[in-house]
């Protein structure tokens, strides 16, 4: 069973597209230093300032590297100020469909 780590992200209304770019630059910077990692981020079509954000890693001790990791802070602190909320969750595979 894998590991996955959700974002929950309500951006500051119209700083949308910021937000986007703000992400990527952590997705790049992150498969800079996990080249297995993969991530997806999801915009939600009800609530057009919210973004989904997930991805399976090989283990919890890979995510706890990658948050402690210089990149993860770094973008962190740059997302924050596209950011009304942020609620970062590990999840642990409960069942798949396939």
């Amino acid at each position: 069973m894998s590991v996955y780590t959700l974002g929950i992200w309500l951006v500051k209304p119209g700083r949308e597209n910021d937000f986007v770019q703000a992400w990527r630059d952590l997705a790049r910077r992150t498969k800079e230093e996990f080249p297995a990692a993969k991530a997806v981020l999801m915009h939600d079509r009800d609530v057009p300032n919210r973004f989904i954000s997930t991805g399976p890693w090989e283990s919890l001790e890979q995510i706890q590297q990658w948050r402690a990791s210089a990149a993860y802070e770094q973008s962190l602190k740059a997302l924050n100020e596209l950011l009304e909320h942020y609620e970062p969750h590990t999840l642990d595979e409960a069942a798949t469909i396939s």
